[in-house]
């Protein structure tokens, strides 16, 4: 059987201890692991205490909103679809705006994203992009090393202590000008079972917001900054007016001027995509922008309409932006930003530089340009990079649109921007073809990915490209789709169970064989996402039972 987030913690019934030993602490908490040495300055007491208030209050309505997103689901695989909400027209007709963004997230052109280990937030703040998004989820294992540890760093990098010794003698420190630090927790699918509350597991996104505001938002607000955040995988407008809460209440509680929170959303699920307006508005005191997680929302594509066979799409090479459902997403993006004065931040640029094969930069280089191109004359305010190699080249193309601007949200924001709910749900992709090299690309990575992801590091240098749980997640949902659709690959071979399992041994056989590494745990786990009739939500909720 496999767990869902929501089934791993009814309110009724408390989660047995992991690992054979509780740690009590104060309030009613209890930890299931003991904390690394040194690690008691940010999970202290006072800190958990104040996550264990967040639960009490907030952990209703999130498993509230969890059904809901069940209950959706449900219609929508019973053959119902999306659309823009009417029970909302007015919030979409209304005459409002966001708060104004503060002086340093007002010139995003260029932000770059990673984990929370050491040397990487002091490589990404010093790489010379305006915004560093210290990332907790999707490209972060949640294991209690990673969750507590990703703390620790985080605290020092906000007081600007944080230095790293390399294991060959060179060190690590920040230079006088850095990017703008901003977290993205855990979505609210995630649980923490670290961390009890009353015996019941915590929430991911409680948990990691919750341990960075109590530590240093005072400290981020005394040096001319604030606590910054991005809120990933919301599904609708009511996960959005949660986190206003949560806010509301965290800065409350720490004395802290109501709005001094600032959170860019993830506009990563296809439901959210009907509903951006709508999610800006319930944020607006809070809220600092959309941004277009493209590879999150291919997967909730997929997710969402899994059972449709005219929304099956090709390999996931074939699925850029330039498509319709993606570039009606897009484009809707802008406007709604740009219309409630917000920023528009487009999607992630992938490629990590080879120092060996100067022809394949040449290429990927001249791939990052034309996508950074297309998303600055688009009328985005800022991109993402994973390396920061990539930084000048986004920088770059954005100055040219920009100039010396921090943003441009005075373009494509009047009037309406012509995107209908029949444009977003156009899955055709023009000359789209499935391949046998995508097909086996899809299981290789997704091995890749979950062997990684068990050893602790959830961003991945696969195939020059620094991969998180996004491109795992579109590779299995392709391949369970294809399965089930009746799907041939572009030589007329059909795609079938065994021919799944086929050409996932031979890719097991490439990477050392099961024995090797965690390969033998990621394909058991590869074989539950792709043979299982129910579709698993996400990859990470099978995953976590196998983490340390």
């Amino acid at each position: 059987m496999i767990l869902t987030g929501l089934d791993r913690q009814l309110p009724d019934t408390p989660i047995a201890a992991h690992q054979g030993a509780v740690f009590p602490m104060p309030d009613g908490v209890t930890l299931q692991r003991r904390l690394p040495d040194g690690l008691d300055l940010v999970v202290s007491d006072d800190a958990l205490g104040f996550v264990a208030d967040l639960h009490r209050t907030f952990n209703g309505r999130r498993l509230e909103l969890l059904r809901a997103r069940e209950a959706r689901q449900q219609l929508l695989l019973d053959g119902g679809d999306l659309d823009f909400l009417a029970e909302t027209a007015a919030v979409r007709s209304g005459d409002w705006q966001v708060a104004p963004a503060p002086a340093d997230l007002d010139d995003r052109r260029t932000e770059i994203t990673g984990p929370c280990d050491r040397k990487m937030v002091i490589n990404a703040l010093n790489s010379g992009a305006r915004v560093f998004m210290a990332d907790l989820e999707d490209a972060s294992s949640p294991t209690w090393h990673n969750v507590t540890d990703g703390q620790r760093n985080l605290h020092d990098a906000v007081r600007r202590t944080i230095t790293f010794a390399n294991p060959d003698g060179r060190t690590y420190q920040l230079n006088e000008d850095t990017a703008t630090l901003v977290v993205r927790p855990r979505g609210w699918h995630l649980n923490e079972r670290h961390i009890l509350v009353e015996g019941m597991e915590t929430s991911g996104s409680l948990v990691d917001f919750g341990l960075y505001f109590f530590n240093n938002a005072r400290e981020l607000v005394e040096r001319g900054s604030g606590p910054y955040f991005y809120l990933p995988k919301m599904e609708s407008h009511l996960e959005a007016r949660l986190w206003n809460d949560v806010f509301t209440r965290a800065q409350e509680r720490l004395g802290i001027a109501h709005g001094t929170i600032r959170a860019t959303v993830l506009v990563e699920t296809f439901p959210a995509a009907f509903e951006m307006e709508e999610i800006l508005h319930e944020l607006r005191d809070h809220a600092a922008g959309l941004n277009a997680g493209r590879w999150d929302y291919i997967f909730s594509a997929i997710k969402t309409y899994r059972n449709l066979p005219d929304k099956v799409l090709p390999d996931r090479a074939e699925v850029t932006m330039t498509v319709p459902f993606m570039r009606a997403y897009a484009k809707l993006l802008v406007h709604t930003c740009h219309k409630r004065g917000a920023h528009a931040i487009g999607g992630m640029a992938a490629f990590i530089p080879s120092r060996r094969d100067p022809a394949v930069n040449e290429t990927a280089f001249a791939k990052v340009h034309e996508d950074k191109e297309r998303e600055a004359t688009n009328g985005f305010d800022g991109t993402w990079v994973a390396h920061p190699g990539l930084v000048p080249v986004a920088i770059e193309e954005f100055t040219k649109v920009l100039g010396g601007r921090p943003n441009q949200k005075d373009a494509n924001r009047d009037g309406d921007p012509g995107v209908t709910g029949a444009e977003l749900t156009d899955f055709t992709v023009p000359d789209g073809k499935i391949t046998e090299a995508g097909l086996r690309g899809n299981i290789s990575v997704a091995l890749q990915y979950i062997d990684s992801w068990l050893n602790g590091v959830g961003a991945a240098a696969i195939n020059n490209l620094m991969e998180d749980a996004a491109t795992a997640e579109i590779s299995r949902a392709q391949i369970w789709q294809w399965i089930r659709h009746d799907q041939s690959t572009s030589d007329g071979e059909p795609i079938t169970i065994e021919r799944y399992r086929t050409i996932r041994a031979e890719e097991v056989a490439k990477l050392g064989g099961p024995g090797a590494s965690r390969i033998g745990d990621a394909a058991g786990i590869l074989d539950q996402l792709v043979e299982d009739d129910a579709f698993i939500p996400f990859l990470t909720l099978p995953a976590y039972a196998l983490l340390d």
